[in-house]
């Protein structure tokens, strides 16, 4: 089984020992309060699961900047995108060496950490445009990425952090929502050498699954992990439930038992395409993963990034930065000529015609409009429960 980033064992920083979180629960009770905002909570969660090892806690101002300049902290350790704490005010905790962190996300924002405060910074605006530029590729706020990161404040928070909770991760996925933990565990019970994971912010279609069952064939792979994102989206994503019930039923239908772990992680989309492209396949390494599928556009958003800058990323990044590699990809879509799906960089002697493409803009309107997905690009058992979301 491949190895961690960075470490020769995971470092999950969420507390196990009931005992020691029942006293931490306690002594946060006394400490100064910092409520987070979501990105912070979902880092905080990454953290807790080991996805974020061997990271101990948020980021400072120099680490943070040396990762968006450089792409590697302060001590070298490879990294695509700070992993911060930021907020608009700091007022109580000023002074406080140890403070919980409040999660936003659960009614009555419960304890989701505690925090031992190594630093208080103020980036500038030139520090904070740096880091967004580096990210994003863009300093444009219509980028919903770079929105959401102006909002988060200026103020960075850093020190080291032990997670009591996943937030409501757990609560609200509990056959899904997994720990990098876990899932290295799960990996190694089934003995899986080579095995692959597909990113997925969607329900999957039947070009999706023909891309995961390419991966495995091509690369002899033991498994396939579907790893869903569990946290923040943007409006007009399919909520995270139907989604799931999706994606469980292809896998019902499509892939031999035991061959695919369907999971999820709680994190907010970030839609940094080329960068979110190389920290998702960190955290896929952490998992455990040999292998992770890089598509066209993959975690980007609008016209913002080329459709295979997220794949040339690797290519410009040190050989030992990462040991887990990518499965690059093309568009995949139904073949009129053929009548099944296909790679379109493999078909040469196809012209646009010869495709059938549904966008998931397109696909929402039919499924709003009643209107059942042609099985060339759904399964018509997943459509089904397409069709009855959308028709609430």
């Amino acid at each position: 089984m491949i190895t961690p980033h960075g470490a020769d064992a995971l470092n999950p920083r969420y507390v196990s020992d009931g005992a020691y979180r029942s006293e931490l629960l306690a002594e946060a009770e006394s400490l100064p309060s910092l409520v987070l905002n979501s990105a912070a909570a979902a880092n905080a969660v990454m953290l807790g699961g080991g996805y974020f090892s061997p990271l101990d806690g948020f980021m400072n101002l120099a680490d943070a900047m040396s990762v968006a300049v450089s792409m590697q902290t302060g001590d070298g350790l490879f990294w695509p995108v700070p992993i911060l704490n930021l907020c608009a005010d700091v007022g109580g905790i000023e002074v406080a060496r140890r403070i919980a962190l409040r999660d936003p996300n659960v009614p009555g924002e419960p304890v989701l950490a505690v925090m031992e405060v190594a630093s208080i910074e103020a980036a500038s605006n030139n520090q904070l445009d740096t880091m967004i530029q580096a990210v994003f590729g863009t300093t444009d706020d219509g980028h919903p990425g770079v929105a959401e990161f102006r909002s988060l404040g200026r103020y960075c928070v850093s020190g080291p952090i032990d997670v009591l909770n996943f937030s409501y991760f757990e609560r609200d996925f509990p056959d899904t929502f997994r720990t990098a933990v876990h899932i290295r565990a799960e990996i190694g019970r089934l003995g899986w050498e080579t095995s692959v994971a597909f990113q997925t912010r969607n329900p999957m279609h039947l070009a999706h699954e023909t891309l995961c069952r390419m991966a495995m064939e091509r690369l002899d792979a033991d498994g396939l992990v579907i790893h869903m994102l569990l946290g923040k989206l943007k409006p007009g994503d399919t909520p995270g439930g139907v989604r799931d019930a999706c994606i469980r039923k292809m896998v019902q239908l499509a892939f031999p038992a035991d061959t695919v772990m369907v999971t999820g992680y709680g994190f907010d989309m970030l839609y940094a395409g080329p960068r979110e492209a190389l920290l998702h396949a960190l955290f896929r390494q952490n998992m455990g993963i040999t292998h992770l599928i890089v598509g066209r556009d993959h975690a980007g958003v609008g016209d913002y990034y080329g459709p295979f800058d997220s794949q040339a990323i690797f290519e410009r990044i040190p050989p030992d930065a990462l040991e887990i590699d990518i499965f690059p990809a093309d568009h995949v879509a139904w073949s009129k000529k053929l009548g099944r799906v296909i790679m379109m960089r493999e078909a040469p002697d196809h012209a646009p015609d010869d495709y059938l493409v549904l966008s998931g803009t397109n696909l929402r309107e039919l499924l709003q409009n009643g209107i059942h997905p042609p099985p060339e690009i759904t399964r018509p058992e997943v459509a089904d429960i397409l069709m009855d979301y959308y028709s609430r």
